[in-house]
């Protein structure tokens, strides 16, 4: 047997007592009981209402009849996307700074480990689909901004305008109240007169603001999973912001073997903290799904804690597992901790954890 080098050896002795450390302190952290395993097929999203359940209704009619999860996440993906009541993906999104719906998502297959995505996409009201162009018909991942449109258009899409009413004037709203010194909004002794001499703005004139995302996660009768993350973005985003939903590891990642997860929320410290990879790579070393979606809301806070900030993003998590296990973790900063899931059972809602 070879020996191991002194310093090598003092090293990797540091490297596994670090690692022993960081997995003992999540380990800590208070958690839901894991929901049993539903058993497969099963898909989940993280929208919860009549819009979300619709999704899940026809990507479990694919599932049922012997279909892929691909196939069923990206049907699920479309029916949340082409909802003009929905604010947060494609049509009806709110748009950025300029009033332009700019839209994101990524797709990833497990069968084959293949992936693909869009960003900054204008007038395509499904960008989960152009992912999956990118994904099966070119041999890139990622394709951005006017590509990504004429990538669409030469496989027959056509480009629409994806500025519901109800969007533009909660743009037209954000723009009235962003500040008091500039010349939008209604003349100024009006408008001294409408705030009460300073007062707060009436409710139904208040902008609108999210961060808003979508997660749609599937593993199917073979035991095959696939997930796709949709958004249109953080609403009055500065023009071709991108945030993570696109971003392979970050807004979505997905192993054959383990599972699958997704996030939504600030963009920016999911990026960061590559999130969605490292939720997956926490259920590869035994966690749950409920537990590492936990585990990678305490590993973002940690690292805020790390250089001295009380700050919490609002993030939010959602996963499952080649078992038909799921799980939800957000931080607590009024994000919904709930996911829709559909399985043999029937549809149900989720409750997740809230920490921070």
């Amino acid at each position: 047997m070879k020996k191991m080098p002194r310093r090598r050896f003092l090293r990797s002795a540091a490297a596994l007592g670090l690692g022993a450390t960081a997995a003992g302190r999540w380990a800590q952290v208070p958690t839901r009981t894991p929901p049993p395993g539903r058993g497969i097929p099963l898909v989940l999203t993280s929208h919860t209402n009549d819009t979300g359940r619709e999704a899940l209704g026809q990507a479990w009619e694919i599932l049922a009849g012997g279909g892929t999860a691909l196939d069923a996440v990206e049907r699920g993906a479309n029916v949340i996307e082409l909802d003009p009541d929905d604010t947060s993906v494609g049509y009806g999104g709110l748009p950025n700074a300029e009033g332009v719906v700019q839209l994101d998502a990524s797709i990833m297959d497990g069968r084959t480990y293949s992936a693909g995505a869009v960003a900054a996409l204008e007038g395509i009201k499904t960008p989960s689909s152009v992912a999956r162009l990118v994904m099966e018909r070119t041999d890139h991942v990622l394709i951005v901004g006017p590509g990504a449109q004429r990538l669409a258009v030469d496989f027959g899409y056509r480009v629409e305008n994806l500025l519901t009413e109800r969007a533009r004037q909660a743009w037209l709203r954000w723009r009235e109240n962003l500040s008091e010194l500039d010349d939008w909004g209604p003349p100024e002794h009006l408008a001294r007169r409408r705030r009460g001499g300073g007062g707060e703005v009436p409710p139904h004139e208040r902008a609108e603001f999210h961060y808003g995302t979508t997660n749609v996660l599937a593993v199917d009768a073979k035991g095959d999973i696939a997930g796709v993350t949709t958004t249109s973005g953080l609403s009055w985003k500065i023009p071709y912001r991108v945030g993570d939903s696109p971003i392979i590891g970050a807004g979505l990642y997905v192993d054959n073997s383990v599972g699958a997860a997704g996030a939504t929320g600030r963009g920016e410290d999911v990026i960061k903290s590559c999130a969605s990879y490292f939720i997956v790579l926490r259920m590869k070393e035994g966690r749950t799904p409920q537990q590492a979606c936990e585990d990678a809301v305490e590993m973002i806070l940690d690292r805020y804690r790390a250089v001295g900030l009380d700050f919490v993003p609002p993030e939010k998590f959602v996963a499952l597992n080649k078992a038909g296990q799921y799980g939800c973790a957000s931080m607590p900063s009024g994000s919904d901790c709930r996911l829709t899931v559909r399985h043999q059972g029937g549809t149900e809602t989720y409750e997740g954890v809230s920490l921070g």
